[in-house]
Formats: C-alpha cells, structure tokens, sequence
C-alpha cells in the first residue's frame, strides 16, 4: 500500500504508541524484585530509563494525534514536523536492525540474534522474533504516517486550510 495523503496511517501510529506507552507503564509499576534480570543496571537506571520511554511515547502519540485533529492546525508545521521526524528516525533505527536479526534468527546464521547465546530457548527466540518485529512495524507505521502528514501539510500549505482528518 503506497503512502498516500491519507490519516490512516497516523491512527496506526496512534495506536502503536498507545501500546508501547501502556507496555512501559505497566513494566514500571509491576517491575518485581529484579527488573534488570540480572543486567549492569540497578532498579533506578530501569525505572528512569522506563520513564523517559512513557514521556518520549505520550509526546509522540500527542503529536501524531495532531497530525489527523482540527484543535493543531494552528500550530506551526515545523511543531509537528520535527518530532515526527525525529521519531521515525528513532524507531527506523532500531526496527530495521531488528528486523535484520529476525532473518539471522530464523535463517539458523545466529539464533540467539545479534549478540545473543547461540543456546537461547525457543521461548526467548520467539520473543525476540516479537520484539524487534513489534519495532518494525511501528519504524512502518511512523514513517508512513509523517510522509502522509508531510503531503498533506505541504498541501494545505499551497492549496489554503483543508480538513486534516479526511
């Protein structure tokens, strides 16, 4: 489905973003004794690093619910555009290595994923196949969703102020 000029794409997002920021929310209020499993960061580091992930989330999900809302039209494009950018940017970057993974995995070329164990369990395999395929999808839908609004924008821009959620 080519990128159209179309705000579905934007609900997608929407909707993605909505469930990262949920996941993370919940992974902070029922973190358990030991959230790093083990890793070099202390309970402060998980709490905080969780933390930044919700407010990065909800801003995003703001922005891209401005995107398809008649409230953010006065808002200047730049407002807009910059962290649609940076955000697809952020999400690219981490849904294309995962996705690259995913084929190193389900290939047998690396099992355990980048710089996973080559004797990981089919639990752990599977949940890494989920993972960096739920990052894909949301690098997917962002990416389209700011071309779309960039379109449409650019659009309006030229053509006057249209309805936005189409």
């Amino acid at each position: 489905m080519p990128v159209s000029r179309s705000p579905r794409w934007a609900y997608g997002a929407l909707a993605w973003l909505i469930l990262f920021t949920a996941s993370h929310v919940v992974l902070v209020l029922v973190a358990g004794d030991d959230p790093t499993g083990d890793g070099p960061w202390g309970r402060r580091a998980y709490l905080i690093f969780n933390v930044v992930l919700i407010v990065m989330s909800t801003v995003g999900a703001a922005v891209v619910a401005a995107t398809v809302r008649p409230w953010a039209r006065q808002l200047p494009r730049w407002l807009i555009l910059i962290p649609l950018w940076f955000g697809s940017i952020l999400l690219v970057l981490r849904g294309v290595p995962g996705m690259v993974e995913n084929v190193l995995m389900v290939t047998g070329n690396r099992r355990g994923g980048f710089v996973g164990a080559q004797d990981i369990s089919t639990g752990e395999f599977w949940a890494g196949i989920g993972i960096n395929t739920y990052f894909f999808l949301g690098a997917v839908l962002l990416v389209a969703a700011t071309v779309s609004h960039t379109r449409r924008s650019s659009k309006s821009r030229r053509d006057g102020p249209s309805d936005r959620s189409e």
